[in-house]
């Protein structure tokens, strides 16, 4: 997914929680499922940040080396300034983008 251009804020914002009951009538139920979602969200930003810095990587283990990296520094910058999961998770739910399922749904169906 790309986090990038994302519409979700970069601070906290009150919310409404009727809004956040949409699909679960459940206040409870749509939060467990937002964490869900920010813990995979946090996830795949954790590892596409891995894998860029790792480009970086020296294979040194000489202290007297230590340089400052540019590149590095505006990486990590980009993804300081990107918002908290949870905020991408919130958006998400409320622009009818996350999908989720109740195991107790799928037993009675069958």
């Amino acid at each position: 997914m790309n986090y990038k251009k994302t519409e979700a804020s970069r601070s906290t914002e009150t919310r409404n929680p009727v809004e956040l009951t949409k699909g679960t009538e459940n206040i409870y139920e749509s939060i467990a499922i937002l964490a869900k979602r920010a813990n995979q969200i946090n996830a795949e930003i954790k590892e596409e940040l891995s894998a860029k810095l790792s480009e970086f990587a020296t294979h040194t283990d000489n202290l007297d080396e230590v340089f400052e990296n540019k590149e590095q520094i505006e990486v990590s910058r980009f993804y300081e300034r990107l918002p908290k999961p949870s905020l991408i998770a919130i958006q998400e739910w409320l622009k009818d983008k996350v999908h989720h399922r109740m195991p107790e749904e799928e037993e009675d169906k069958a």
